[in-house]
């Protein structure tokens, strides 16, 4: 079984390179899809290696008092708030000056905000996972996981068929919020570390000893050994999201999720004719898709791909058939995932991470409000069972 598992997995990530070799023609659209297929693969393998789940490291937090997993994200966001804020002063000198950074997650400042983040923290808990989870834990065989996308599918509809009413009501107005245009770049670079430093800091309060480092014996095995420990993802995923928007665009995977949702449902012709000043939006906006390839679905690709790799190698890929009670709950939990995702134009990593990595304060909103509704879906879940 390991060598089957060990040819898989190679097989898996030949076929990757190939896929990115043939998409890298000369054009700067075929060189973005191939960067596009090659991230993906990188960011699920840093995903599954080091159990980087927004939910996972919360819930072991509240329910266990372990912070690894929250100063692993905490890590991520401080990296990408250094690079992103060297990137922004390179091509954007003045950021008083009105414009905002091209395709970076900032988005509007609202109560819809709030809701949207509530819900998506909401589906989190009752699902199991955030969506970048779900993805990447098909390739470890959760199946259930297929159930909470599909459910997805579904919120991102109610989220169009919602979107006008609450845009014409709260978000049209609502103010954009970009912290180095208001206190400069250094500013804002001092106010995001010092409140992610603040956060390290209340977290390490409650580190307990560290447990004995295992030996490795080979790459082999200190790669696809024992996990990672969740800062070590959160740096190189830093590192990636500063990478991904010099080259294509920020880290999000709800875009293509909302696209195909989008796509299904005005070729249906569910949908209002016009989604009042959606298009208009950065981050994880969607689209009518009129090309089957695109970047964010060739990432989400890659995502899925490396991590059922990855999982083969470190074996840890385990198919198992969700139960009735888990199904029902991935389902809904997924359609709460979507129509808060579609809210808030963005998840725990388009909204949350890329926002934050950005000094959007949108990006701050959705953490705080997500996190309230990851709370009341673990109690509720204790409730349900």
């Amino acid at each position: 079984m390991p060598i089957l598992r060990t040819s898989s997995a190679t097989l898996i990530l030949f076929a990757l390179g190939i896929a990115a070799w043939l998409l890298a023609t000369p054009s700067n659209e075929g060189r973005a899809l191939s960067f596009s297929l090659l991230a993906g693969g990188l960011f699920g393998v840093l995903l599954q290696r080091s159990r980087f789940c927004f939910f996972c490291v919360s819930r072991d937090f509240i329910e266990r008092r372990d912070p690894r997993g929250l100063l692993g994200i905490l890590a991520a966001l401080a990296v990408g708030t250094l690079g992103y804020h060297a990137a922004f002063g390179a091509f954007l000198p003045d950021p008083a000056s009105g414009r905002l950074p091209p395709d970076a997650h900032i988005g509007p400042l609202s109560w819809v905000l709030a809701l949207g983040a509530t819900l998506f923290g909401l589906g989190m808990a009752i699902s199991g996972s955030c969506i970048s989870a779900h993805l990447y834990r098909l390739g470890e065989g959760a199946l259930a996981s297929v159930l909470a996308l599909l459910g997805a599918l579904v919120g991102f509809f109610l989220g169009f068929l919602s979107w006008n009413t609450l845009y014409l009501a709260s978000i049209q107005g609502a103010p954009v919020i970009w912290l180095p245009a208001q206190l400069g770049y250094g500013g804002s670079l001092l106010l995001q570390l010092a409140l992610l430093g603040g956060l390290a800091h209340l977290l390490l309060r409650y580190r307990k000893d560290q447990e004995p480092r295992q030996a490795h014996d080979g790459l082999r095995e200190l790669l696809f050994g024992a996990r990672w420990p969740t800062w070590v993802g959160g740096i190189l995923i830093g590192t990636l999201a500063l990478a991904a928007y010099l080259r294509v665009g920020p880290l999000g995977v709800t875009a293509e999720l909302g696209s195909l949702a989008r796509t299904a449902a005005n070729g249906l012709g569910w949908l209002p004719e016009r989604l009042e000043g959606l298009d208009g939006f950065s981050g994880c906006a969607t689209v009518v898709k009129e090309t089957l390839l695109s970047n964010n679905g060739l990432f989400i690709l890659g995502l899925v791909l490396a991590a059922w790799a990855s999982a083969l190698l470190a074996g840890d890929c385990a198919p198992r058939w969700p139960g009735a009670r888990e199904a029902l709950r991935n389902v809904v939990g997924g359609i709460l995932l979507g129509l808060g995702g579609m809210l808030a134009l963005g998840c725990t990593v388009g909204t949350l991470l890329s926002g934050i990595m950005a000094g959007a304060a949108s990006g701050w909103l959705f953490a705080v409000f997500c996190f309230i509704g990851l709370i009341a879906g673990l109690r509720l879940r204790r409730v349900i069972g």
